[in-house]
């Protein structure tokens, strides 16, 4: 049986991915059956008939913080569907990771890319206002993790971030599985050199005579000497 992948995605705002998943790469993937994405609204799992999903945080404060009973709820269900339990042990068995999107996350790489990749069903769950009650990040997720050094509204697009780095990594994803080899970040530090097209000269701006050579191994040489190798 042909393998797949599965992005399991909880959020308050389960239409905001619809254009971005219906277009390039992860539409193919999609398409193809290399990878599943399925959209968990957190709402559907409250127990208010105004599906609240928030309060006030304890000790004071402003903003709102997202409850953790129906993140819990949301969860423990698609675990249910894995035939699996919340306990660490089945996860690992089931190769599942539940991943929460906080700013005091992890900075999320390329090599965390290549790591989350290897897993069967990814859980992602998406914070809103001012934070997630810690209680999901203590007792429910297995890492946290930040694209960035800044605030974003909400997890979407981190969720987003995660499912194109680690789905183009899925076998047969891409066309040409030498693409992820020798792109950028497909080592640590390592930048790809310049590429160019035609037409070789456009405005006065050229394309680098070695690249029109045929010269193979002229044309390797230029390659390693423009890429570069970033030390962090």
């Amino acid at each position: 049986m042909e393998k797949f992948m599965t992005f399991h995605i909880i959020t308050i705002f389960p239409k905001i991915f619809d254009s971005y998943f219906s277009e390039s790469i992860v539409k193919r993937a999609l398409k193809s059956g290399k990878i599943k994405i399925k959209i968990h609204n957190l709402r559907d799992y409250t127990t208010d008939r105004h599906k609240t999903v928030d309060d006030t945080p304890y000790g004071g404060g402003p903003g709102m913080v997202m409850k953790v009973e129906p993140v819990y709820k949301c969860v423990k269900a698609i675990f249910s569907t894995l035939e699996s339990t919340l306990e660490p042990s089945s996860r690992v068995e089931k190769k599942s990771r539940v991943v929460l999107f906080s700013a005091k996350g992890k900075k999320y790489t390329q090599a965390d890319a290549r790591r989350l990749a290897k897993y069967k069903n990814l859980i992602l769950i998406c914070g809103h206002y001012e934070g997630v009650d810690e209680r999901v990040a203590k007792y429910l997720a297995d890492e946290e993790i930040s694209i960035g050094d800044y605030v974003l509204t909400g997890g979407e697009v981190p969720a987003m971030a995660v499912v194109d780095s680690v789905a183009r990594l899925v076998p047969g994803v891409l066309g040409n599985i030498e693409s992820a080899k020798h792109e950028s970040f497909s080592r640590t530090g390592y930048i790809e050199h310049p590429q160019y097209t035609k037409p070789a000269e456009f405005q006065g701006w050229k394309v680098p005579e070695v690249l029109l050579s045929g010269n193979h191994k002229e044309i390797e040489k230029w390659r390693r000497k423009n890429s570069k190798q970033i030390k962090f």
